[in-house]
Parts: C-alpha cells; structure tokens; sequence
C-alpha cells in the first residue's frame, strides 16, 4: 500500500515557476491541450454531465524524482520541479467552492466496462498504465463562465524547495538560482539542480577498493 507523500512535485517550465513566484499565484489550466486524450475526454465529459461551463485542473506527482518525470513532463533544460509541502499547499484551497483535491485512481479498461464510473470520479481515474506516476490532482469549475486559466494566491512558504532539471549548463543553473533568490519573498527557498544523471558519490563507490 502506497503512503501519502509529505510532498507534491510539480514539473513544469521555468517560465512557469517565474510566473508563479513572482505573482505568488498557482494557476489551473484548460486540460484540452493535454497529451492523453482520454484524460482530456473524461474530463469533458465531467463538464458536460456536471453542466458547466469550465473544468480547469492542476496536476502533482507524489512519486519521487525518477528520469521518467523529467522526460515526459518538462521539455528539456527549461524544466524544472517544484516540491510543495502538501498540508501547506492544500490549505490555500479549503474555503473555495466548487474546488476538488485529490489523489488519481488508477484502473484497468475492463473494470470501467464492468462498472461504469460515477460522474463525482470522473476527473480522477486514469489508465492502469500510468499508475507509476502517482498523480495529485486539483480541480476547478466555473459554472457560468469559458475561461482558459484561473490563479489562486499561495504563499511561498508553501513551497519545500525548487530543483532544476539535469540537463541545464551549470553556469546558467547558477544564474537561474540566482534570479529566484531576487524575487520578493523567495531570498530563503532553496534551489538545488538535480544530480540524477551525473552524481559524484554514486560515481566514487565504482573506484572506492572493496575487499573482493
């Protein structure tokens, strides 16, 4: 049985994170430009049986840090991981109506076929494939109104810390800690770049004798 993770990661661009701190803003967007298409259908689905006019969503991985994240949900040497520190987070959000949090349920095709969903789970089931992920989910809807994106104010002491991706050059990694540290408000966030692909004590234990 997996635990609840203290943490909920949030890989995305560096633009993005800019935004957000300097805003002190999170923001929930359309799922229509999403890669999976069946994730994009139920939650329209969600929208058209709740009669709605807007399902906005934010998506979160309690997993930790694999290669996997880093390929499929950033784009190269702009991405980067925000780690929140999930109570903090997730209390910004507890007075606000029509707002929905929660972790994704995983099931395979034959059981939906067998049982169909009911409209409340709609917008956290995904495909048994992805269930390495562990995703966290927050989702919003505007009964009255077509919007594309919707911010919520957050404060930074919610945020654990930042990682860059692995492939940004060390020189503009230092640049880029740099530029954070001088937003109002983020002078004691740490920022760290992520030693997943190249990391100096993993290497040492290859050339460190051993009594074999």
């Amino acid at each position: 049985m997996k635990t609840t993770s203290a943490v909920l990661r949030r890989y995305t661009s560096l633009p993005a994170l800019l935004h957000l701190l300097n805003n002190k803003q999170i923001t929930l967007l359309s799922p229509a430009s999403w890669d999976d298409r069946n994730d994009a259908f139920y939650m329209r689905q969600y929208g058209k049986r709740r009669k709605v006019k807007t399902v906005l969503a934010l998506c979160f991985s309690e997993a930790r840090e694999t290669y996997h994240h880093w390929k499929v949900f950033t784009h190269g040497s702009e991405g980067v991981c925000i780690e929140f520190k999930r109570d903090d987070l997730l209390a910004a959000f507890e007075t606000i109506p029509d707002f929905r949090k929660q972790p994704v349920i995983y099931k395979p095709i034959k059981e939906l076929e067998e049982s169909p969903p009911p409209v409340t789970q709609l917008p956290f089931l995904k495909r048994l494939p992805y269930e390495d992920e562990r995703e966290f989910r927050l989702v919003y809807i505007d009964r009255d109104d077509e919007i594309e994106t919707k911010g919520f104010d957050i404060d930074l002491s919610c945020i654990h810390r930042i990682t860059l991706n692995p492939w940004m050059p060390k020189a503009l990694a230092d640049a880029v800690k740099a530029t954070i540290r001088s937003i109002e408000g983020c002078e004691s966030i740490r920022v760290y770049q992520t030693t997943l692909l190249e990391n100096e004590r993993w290497k040492q234990s290859a050339v460190r004798k051993s009594g074999v």
